[in-house]
């Protein structure tokens, strides 16, 4: 058994999927089991190539019995938790960046500031394996959806990543009024956030819509425009290439932004590294309070005439 480590959220295994498509095709003839929460199934389903779902959500608990693994690969973080925890397996060959205090030597160094897709593509490199860091696509899920949508995604984990609502209302109003069917997405826990942003947007009570995971993934595989901040909802528009306008604070695009040349996706950053420290607050952070409805609206227009030549 291959064992791949990546315990958390929707845009998280979204940046991995490259090098995960790469041990895969490395081991083609082997169980590749992938640890993760359970709720992502129906987002991994869309990736193709793994064989079986280890249930882990987060480190906080050890991994459940398993075959003899021959290779574990962390593609989870940097460790000393997350190496700990493929150790406790007992794999033959663990592929994970060095951490001395986790007793791994053998990896190369992390890098903090690296894009998280080419950081794991440059993990699996290190160990031979080649990973195309553009392999982002996802297959598009058997779902009865609408199509042509315009997605506005005011949520985010994190409070300094949700810029505010009345501004998401005023973006979703206007792109309504020039003709999109516009709907407010949102997890469980945001269901009064999208619901207000719909009705600050004069938008009808249908407008704010409750989703599983394979449903926003339709959503957003045949939508016309995603408008979101820098959460699993910008991701999963880069994996099938929707057009998207994504507001980053404090995390920087250079870190999870969407791949270069491509146009039809555009972030927007005001910060500086000065600014944004590495902690997320209470509070909206400046780089996201400095956007304005009127440039996001902007960006909208342009990702739309890029994407209908691209």
């Amino acid at each position: 058994m291959i064992l791949v480590l990546r315990a958390l959220g929707v845009g998280d295994l979204a940046t991995g999927v490259p090098a995960l498509r790469a041990v895969r095709a490395a081991f083609g003839s082997r169980t590749l089991a992938l640890a993760a929460p359970t709720w992502l199934t129906p987002l991994i389903a869309l990736i193709g190539g793994v064989d079986r779902i280890v249930p882990t959500d987060g480190l906080g608990a050890p991994l459940p019995a398993l075959p003899p693994v021959e290779v574990a690969v962390n593609l989870h973080g940097r460790g000393p938790r997350s190496h700990r925890l493929l150790q406790a397996v007992e794999p033959a060959e663990l592929w994970a960046f060095a951490s001395p205090r986790a007793g791994h030597l053998d990896g190369p160094a992390w890098t903090e500031e690296e894009h998280e897709v080419n950081r794991w593509c440059r993990l699996s490199r290190h160990y031979g394996v080649a990973a195309d860091p553009t392999d982002l696509t996802l297959a598009a899920p058997v779902v009865d959806v609408p199509r042509g949508v315009t997605i506005v995604h005011p949520g985010a984990k994190s409070p300094s990543r949700r810029w505010p609502p009345e501004r998401f209302a005023a973006v979703a109003g206007a792109l309504a009024a020039a003709g999109h069917r516009v709907l407010v997405t949102g997890a469980d826990a945001e269901r009064e956030l999208a619901r207000r942003v719909a009705g600050l947007a004069g938008l009808g009570p249908d407008a704010a819509v409750r989703t599983g995971l394979d449903e926003l993934a339709g959503l957003v595989a045949h939508a016309r425009l995603v408008v979101s901040g820098d959460t699993g909802v910008a991701h999963l528009a880069t994996a099938y290439r929707t057009p998207s306008v994504v507001l980053f604070g404090p995390m920087p695009p250079r870190r999870w932004g969407p791949p270069p040349r491509r146009p039809w996706h555009r972030a927007i950053w005001h910060g500086t590294r000065a600014e944004r420290g590495d902690l997320p607050g209470p509070e909206v952070h400046p780089a996201l309070l400095a956007v304005t409805v009127e440039e996001v609206l902007q960006a909208a227009g342009e990702v739309e005439r890029h994407a209908v030549t691209a």
